[in-house]
């Protein structure tokens, strides 16, 4: 007995596992800062239903004779006007709806009416009916149940549909799909695309090609939601088992044969909606109809899911939206937020995920660099793939982009034209749609890479004193914005310490 209680006091305490997020509570906020007479659409489809930006967010509510969603501007909180404009430009019911991770006033809406649209939204939000879209996109036969955007190509978007089709637009690049698509997700990059089908399984696709590199084949498992952990490289997917419980199960993209991590949770029947950030690495479990929000802690060893808390409402969720970290409140230590679509009560509510902190000024280790609103590469540019080149001495790589005006005048003042025969025998083997590889490359290709051999002596030096004056202006306007950061944090410690001051003198006298 002397021997066996010291081994059961180190089992426990290395099963404790310290971490800075163990303390995360939700927020809701108040009637004052939500939307309230909201009519939620009542749609029996497992999607969102709802999507935000640090400008707008848009909601699908439900209407007679069409299909509608509501855009509101973010700081429009209180009770909506039931005569609200909203954008009703589709015939059927709308069932997706999903914000430009590149443009805060470009919005895709897919619908019953086998059709995807691009939404302009204006600056000071929706004045009137909008019924006319900026664009149109029809690729399917019958109704378009996701859309979803790529997370790093610009104007990229990816829409399935029930005729078994996935259609990367508007480029209008399809491929055929297996199964009735459930749940889809990109990874970081945009270079494998993970989806969950009716059939319960989970593939993992090349979005350029539509080759399926990976299928789930445990029996163990129905996935019904699916997604990418970023940083990390593993695979989550929601669903049930053959029991019926709900489960949470992790994978190896690489290979799907056996899952890596396998929970079930309770017995309920709502689907389970994963949210994952992966700056502070926390997974995010809501389901639909239920009242909590459970979250975790993932890492990359076992055993992978730390269980850290669980948020609880008395009020179901039909759906939820998530605000874009670029749009969180920093000053409070908020690092993620949910927009839970209550339909009993036709509300909207916030629900912030907070961090406390004595001191909110140490939030450097909160807030790491997180994707930004810039995209890294046009449609065009990432369906092309990497640029083959030949390795030939004699032959230069051709341009594979268009070059700007500013490069084409400096190429016709440094490089002269280059004389016949200058070229080597060998033809470039780089793939190039509408390019042929010759014996010799054209000049307008020859000059996109320059000969070091020869001199370069004309530089634009007012352009470069421009520069020079713009990132100037731009670091002095960052240093400022800094220093006003500081006065603000300032003010609130010096707020804070005088409320605690005359608590202390209530109490005293």
């Amino acid at each position: 007995m002397t021997f066996d209680l010291p081994v059961l006091q180190m089992s426990l305490r290395s099963s404790f596992r310290c971490s800075k997020f163990r303390h995360v509570f939700g927020k809701p906020s108040t009637k004052e800062h939500s939307y309230a007479g909201v009519p939620v659409t009542r749609s029996v489809h497992d999607n969102h239903h709802c999507s935000a930006n640090p400008s707008f967010i848009a909601v699908v509510t439900e209407c007679a004779g069409g299909g509608s969603f509501l855009v509101l501007p973010i700081h429009h909180t209180g009770r909506v006007d039931p005569q609200h404009p909203r954008v009703c430009g589709h015939s059927g019911r709308v069932l997706d709806v999903k914000w430009n991770p590149f443009d805060d006033h470009c919005i895709a809406s897919c619908s019953e009416d086998c059709t995807v649209k691009i939404w302009d939204i204006p600056v000071c939000g929706v004045q009137q009916n909008l019924t006319k879209a900026r664009k149109t996109l029809i690729g399917h036969s019958r109704r378009v149940a996701l859309v979803e955007w790529h997370p790093t190509a610009q104007n990229l978007l990816l829409s399935s549909a029930y005729d078994y089709k996935v259609v990367l637009m508007p480029i209008h690049h399809r491929y055929p799909s297996d199964a009735l698509l459930l749940s889809v997700s990109f990874n970081s990059d945009g270079s494998r695309l993970a989806v969950a089908s009716k059939d319960r399984r989970v593939r993992v696709l090349d979005p350029r090609t539509g080759r399926i590199l990976q299928v789930s084949s445990s029996k163990s498992h129905r996935a019904s939601k699916v997604l990418f952990i970023g940083g990390l490289k593993m695979l989550l997917s929601t669903g049930s088992s053959p029991w019926n419980h709900r489960q949470v199960v992790l994978w190896d993209p690489a290979d799907l044969s056996e899952p890596l991590y396998e929970e079930d949770l309770d017995g309920s029947a709502g689907v389970l909606f994963p949210f994952y950030d992966p700056d502070t690495r926390m997974l995010y479990l809501a389901g639909k109809g239920d009242g909590n929000i459970r979250y975790y802690e993932l890492s990359p060893h076992k055993p992978y899911i730390s269980f850290l808390s669980e948020y609880r409402s008395l009020l179901p969720q039909k759906g939820l939206g998530v605000m874009p970290k670029r749009g969180l409140d920093v000053r409070a230590c908020e690092v993620f937020r949910f927009y839970r679509l209550i339909a009993v009560n036709d509300l909207v509510e916030p629900l912030s995920m907070i961090v406390p902190r004595k001191d909110v000024s140490e939030r450097e280790d909160l807030y790491p660099m997180t994707a930004g609103d810039q995209a890294a590469m046009t449609a065009q540019e990432w369906l092309q793939g990497p640029v083959l080149m030949s390795l030939n001495p004699g032959t230069r790589i051709a341009n594979p982009y268009p070059e700007t005006p500013a490069e084409r005048g400096l190429v016709r003042q440094t490089s002269p034209p280059e004389p016949p025969g200058e070229s080597g025998s060998w033809s470039s083997d780089r793939v190039q749609p509408g390019h042929r590889g010759g014996g010799r490359t054209s000049p307008e290709s020859s000059s996109w890479q320059r000969d070091a051999n020869r001199p370069c002596v004309l530089v634009n030096f007012e352009l470069s004193k421009q520069n020079k004056y713009l990132i100037k202006n731009q670091d002095e306007i960052r240093s400022l914005r800094e220093q006003l950061d500081a006065k603000d944090v300032r003010i609130d410690q010096l707020e804070l310490d005088m409320k605690n001051t005359r608590n202390h003198m209530r109490a005293t006298f």
